[in-house]
């Protein structure tokens, strides 16, 4: 995949992740319990990589090809 992840901020209800393409996701923490219920301290402490972003203190990985799948379902639906 040529796309990255080069950033991510939070919000108290979503991620922001802007892409190495020049998108910009914004995706809603409730749709990973994980994340959902963690402090603002916590959702710092992510790490980047070429395939998506990992909080070790969290135990949790996300894909970047998860999120730009998901992007592309929501767009099908919108009418």
């Amino acid at each position: 995949m040529s796309v990255s992840i080069k950033s991510a901020k939070f919000d108290p209800y979503n991620m922001w992740l802007q892409l190495s393409d020049g998108r910009t996701l914004g995706v809603p923490l409730s749709y990973f319990p994980a994340l959902a219920g963690a402090t603002a301290e916590q959702l710092a402490m992510f790490e980047l990589s070429p395939r998506g972003i990992h909080w070790d203190g969290l135990n949790e990985d996300l894909s970047l090809e998860g999120f730009l799948v998901t992007q592309k379902l929501q767009q099908v639906r919108t009418p």
